[in-house]
């Protein structure tokens, strides 16, 4: 069943927060004492843990969107066990800032770029474009739909114009519009490692 989907993969997903926990504890522990970092941790888990049966299917491994959403809960579980404590956003979005920078430091440099490498290649391309013309059909609601645009092969590789964010979506049925804005930023953080050279106008976000 489509429905689950999440909770079928439930101990991977657990397996997967654990491992990204180690980045959340280096920065956590910059601004609280170890018990409070592992209480915090603790929390989110659960929360992670809670939020996955609520996660959108948006066509499971098949689409190449579906771990931008499992990522995106991830810090939608830090951020409701934050703001438990009020912090701001403000706060919220530096410590996300800061973890996934800590966690692109902590992963092998060549990895990073033969990963961004092959965002370049024709089969990523040809999965994209494909992906593009399929979120047209808007088979799922809590999917992206968005545009492939063509590269000139000089200036401009390739990009894509978004007309629906699954990510703005499920953020706002999880009532966290406000976090949206922040997740967009990441984007930066991951362009750069991986050497892409991201350009963007605007976010729907």
């Amino acid at each position: 069943m489509l429905e689950n989907y999440y909770i079928s993969q439930k101990s991977k997903l657990l397996r997967n927060f654990d491992k990204a926990s180690k980045s959340v504890k280096r920065v956590l522990t910059l601004r609280y004492d170890d018990d409070l970092t592992d209480s915090i941790v603790q929390n989110a888990r659960k929360e992670f843990e809670a939020v996955i049966p609520e996660l959108p299917y948006i066509g499971g491994k098949k689409n190449m969107m579906t771990i931008f959403l499992i990522e995106s809960a991830y810090c939608l579980a830090l951020y409701k066990v934050l703001k438990s404590r009020s912090e701001s956003i403000d706060e919220i979005s530096r410590a996300i800032y800061e973890i996934v920078e800590v966690r692109l430091d902590m992963a092998p440099k060549f990895i990073l770029r033969l990963y961004g490498k092959l965002k370049f290649g024709r089969l990523y391309l040809r999965r994209l474009r494909k992906q593009a013309a399929r979120s047209q059909k808007r088979q799922y609601p809590g999917d992206w739909v968005f545009t492939f645009i063509e590269g000139d092969g000089r200036e401009f590789d390739y990009g894509y114009d978004i007309t629906e964010c699954g990510l703005c979506k499920f953020l706002h049925a999880q009532n966290v519009d406000e976090l949206a804005p922040f997740l967009c930023v990441v984007d930066f953080q991951i362009s750069k490692a991986f050497g892409r050279g991201l350009v963007r106008t605007m976010t729907l976000a």
